[in-house]
Order: structure tokens, then C-alpha cells, then sequence
């Protein structure tokens, strides 16, 4: 057994402590030994198409991880088939060309499953996804994701269409925004050229609609979108959908409508933990051209614990540090990242803040109205004279600023996530029909805005 074979197996033993049992047989259980190792490169052959596909797109980064840390020298796994080895030169496995940014269907084609860092907030949504890039329109349809901004969302939905357009070149994938959507109808029902429109929404296979609120208050937008909708379901062409919200949470968007986002899967995308949060940090280094590559951990840990909520931030904070220490020409340590850093940390410490006193400040109202301590607003206690205004106070935070749910239950005592969505969802229906709460709510909202 060579040197390469020998690290392919110590490579396997890897995969299969960290891979699903029945993943790691189907897929890496029948590849015993490796094909040939050529300036830097060990080829290793497959069986068919499905398998290299599926372990460029999902496994790669990591199989080449695991070998840079047990062999001595700079080494790539490369996977072919019998295909590829005739003629010898197409033995390198065909790579989506990424010099061009954008691809068929408005994809942007750096968006993939092997560049998205997956964690325990997103572990679930990303298995998902790529179950529907494998089988669109058979596995969860439609599948809806949603989460706050800056988690990932659009990646994941563009990572299913290149995975599909890297399956099958002849696949009709659309991405758009729901504000696009918006603005084709309207301007081609003006224009009286809605067969272009239909030419554009109806001729494809997999629909990718990102940040669907938008379409929020847009009713001619929305019964044309109902019935496309239906129109490509009814077809079996699988459709993508995500949002800053659940869909029952959609407001000014017909009962109908959301009650089909709700027939296939939803999945969430929850906020990072800190060791997730460091490893997109490290993902990010790796993409970026400065020499800068090798960076403290304690560095990063410092930059993953500053902007917690939003994954854009926290790259943006990163880029901004390495910039900051090329300039000026400095070693990039923990004194030098809050340098670069405290223009943002002092905003950012400044807006949470004046979010923290107004959560406060609504809490505090609440309680003087109802003449309760905050002490038992936010308390355990189930007596009814704490529970509708601990509901009422949930509601209103969450009303006026929109924060996660499981932020307004650290607000009430470590409270979950279902049971702050429980409580806003009880409030907004009872809103409806008991005019004496309106009267409440809207009493509390008034002395809240004559306080801010």
C-alpha cells in the first residue's frame, strides 16, 4: 500500500466518524484505494457521475481538510470516474467556471453547498436543501426557509439551483426577489405583454423567490403570483422560498397564499454559536487574496464574540481588520482588531443599548399599567394577572422591533422560542376581536412613543 493509499484510508476512518452511517456505506464505503497522484494531486476513482458530483459539492473541503492535517506535505483529493480518465488530460473533474460571477436564471454561481459553513443553527436547513438539489420536486415542495437577515438564506437557495445546474445543463432554473416579481408584473401588464411575462415565470423547473414579505400589501402582485404558484405545483416543479419570517407570521399577504408556503417543509436558520461563527470566519480567510491568512484564534474569537446576529457583519468586521492592518502596516493581533474595530463597536454598543432601554421601557410600561412588578412581569408565575400582560409585553417588543423570538424570551426569564411565537400569535388574534385589549395595546403604545 502507497503513502496515498495509506492517507486515503486514515481519511476514511475520519468520514466515518463524523458522517452519517447509511452517507458514509453508499457513498465512501466501496472507494478502497486511490487511482494515481499527479503534481500535488491524488486522483481517486468512483463509480459513476451521482458519487463524484456528490462528494465535490458536499464532502470535498472537508476530505481535503482532514488530508492537510494528516500528511506532511500540501496534498488534494481529486475524484474522477472511468470517463474522465480518457484522454489523461480531462483526469481534473469539470469546475464551474467562476470568473463568470452569474449564470443562467440570475444565479450567482460562487453561491454553492461547499463553500456554506454549516453549524448546529443551520445543520437541518442545509441536509434539506441538499435533499431537494438532489430530487427537485419530489423530496419537500415547496421548501420554505426563513430566518433573520444576514444568515445565509440566499446562499443556501442559489446553492440548490447551481447544485441543479451543475446536474443537468439543460435545467430551467429562475432566482428572483419578490421585489423583481413586483416590478415584471406590473410593467408588463402595462405594457400588455403579459405572454412575455408567462414566458419568463412558467417555461422553467425549479423557482427560487427570495425575501417573499416583499410582496407584503401587493395584492395584484400576489393573486398573480397564487396562480403561478399553483400553476408550476401542479407541474411538479419544485419551488424555493424564503423569508424573514415564518410564513404565518406574513403580514398583508393573503390567508391562501401562505397556507401554500405552509404545504411543503418550512426550516429555520438560526443565529451561530461562537465556534460556528469562528469557523466562517476561517472559511472567509481562505477566500480572501491579502496575505493575511494566518490569524489568532484568539483573534477570531474576539471578532465572533463582537457581532454575534448578522454573518454579513460578521465578515464585514473581518475584512475590515485585515484592510486596517495592511494599510498601516501592523501585526494583526487582538489590540490592533479593537482599533479597527471601535468605530463599529461603539455604534453597535450605542444601538443595542437604546434597544435594551426601550425593550426595558416597554416592559416597564406594561407592568405600571397593569399594576404588577416588572420583577413578576418577567417571573414563572401563571396566575392570569401576569400571563396577558407578560403576552402583551412580549408582543409589543416584538411588534415594535422585530428581534428573534428566542431574544424576547432571554428578555422573560430564558423563555423559548415557541413559547414567545405562542404568545404574540395569541395576542394578535385576540386583537381582533376583544376591542378592550386594542384599547390597551394602543394606550401602551402611546406612552411608549412619548417616552422615546
Amino acid at each position: 500500500m502507497n503513502i496515498y493509499d495509506q492517507l486515503w484510508q486514515k481519511v476514511l476512518v475520519e468520514l466515518e466518524n463524523t458522517l452519517e452511517e447509511e452517507t458514509y456505506q453508499d457513498i465512501f464505503e466501496p472507494i478502497k484505494s486511490t487511482h494515481k497522484y499527479s503534481n500535488g494531486n491524488i486522483f481517486v476513482l468512483v463509480q459513476n457521475d451521482f458519487v463524484k458530483n456528490r462528494i465535490n459539492r458536499f464532502y470535498l473541503l472537508k476530505i481535503n481538510d482532514y488530508a492537510e492535517k494528516l500528511h506532511p506535505e500540501k496534498v488534494r483529493f481529486k475524484f474522477v470516474t472511468e470517463e474522465d480518465l480518457i484522454p489523461e488530460e480531462t483526469l481534473t473533474s469539470p469546475e464551474r467556471d467562476l470568473d463568470k460571477k452569474y449564470r443562467s436564471g440570475n444565479l450567482n454561481a460562487t453561491y454553492a453547498f461547499d463553500n456554506f459553513v454549516v453549524g448546529k443553527s443551520n445543520m437541518f436547513p442545509f441536509r434539506m436543501a441538499m435533499k431537494v438539489a438532489d430530487q427537485p420536486g419530489m423530496v419537500a415542495n415547496p421548501l420554505y426557509i426563513f430566518g433573520d437577515v444576514g444568515l445565509g438564506k440566499t446562499h443556501l437557495m442559489q446553492a440548490i439551483g447551481n447544485y441543479i445546474l451543475d446536474s443537468n445543463v439543460n435545467a430551467r432554473v429562475l432566482y428572483v426577489k419578490a421585489d423583481t416579481f413586483i416590478e415584471d408584473y406590473a410593467t408588463l401588464v402595462k405594457k400588455e405583454k403579459m405572454d412575455d411575462f408567462y414566458a419568463k415565470y412558467r417555461d422553467i423547473d425549479v423557482f427560487l423567490v427570495d425575501d417573499i414579505q416583499i410582496l407584503a400589501g401587493a395584492k395584484k402582485s400576489q393573486m398573480e403570483f397564487f396562480k403561478l404558484f399553483d400553476y408550476l405545483y401542479q407541474q411538479n416543479k419544485q419551488l424555493v422560498i424564503t423569508s424573514d419570517k415564518p410564513a404565518s407570521e406574513l403580514k398583508d399577504i393573503m390567508t391562501r397564499l401562505t397556507s401554500r408556503f405552509e404545504v411543503g417543509l418550512s426550516v429555520d436558520i438560526q443565529v451561530p454559536d461562537q465556534d460556528h461563527r469562528v469557523e466562517i470566519l476561517k472559511r472567509k480567510l481562505l477566500n480572501e487574496t491579502s496575505d493575511l491568512h494566518d490569524i489568532n484564534n484568539q483573534v477570531l474569537e474576539f471578532i465572533a464574540s463582537s457581532f454575534v446576529t448578522n454573518i454579513r457583519e460578521l465578515e464585514g468586521a473581518l475584512k475590515r481588520v485585515l484592510f486596517y492592518c495592511l494599510t498601516n502596516n501592523l501585526d494583526l493581533s487582538i489590540e490592533t482588531a479593537k482599533e479597527a474595530l471601535e468605530p463599529l463597536l461603539k455604534t453597535k454598543k450605542t444601538s443595542n443599548s437604546l434597544n435594551e432601554n426601550n425593550y426595558d421601557k416597554i416592559q416597564s410600561l406594561v407592568s405600571d399599567f397593569y399594576g404588577i412588578t416588572v420583577t413578576d412581569l418577567i417571573g414563572k408565575s401563571r396566575k392570569s394577572k401576569y400571563v396577558l400582560p407578560r403576552h402583551i409585553a412580549m408582543y409589543l417588543i416584538k411588534d415594535s422591533y422585530n428581534i428573534p423570538y428566542a431574544t424576547i424570551g432571554n428578555l422573560f426569564g430564558g423563555r423559548d422560542h415557541s413559547t414567545v411565537l405562542t404568545a404574540c400569535e395569541k395576542i394578535e388574534n385576540e386583537l381582533k376581536l376583544d376591542s378592550s385589549l386594542k384599547v390597551a395595546i394602543e394606550t401602551i403604545s402611546k406612552k411608549l412613543n412619548n417616552n422615546l
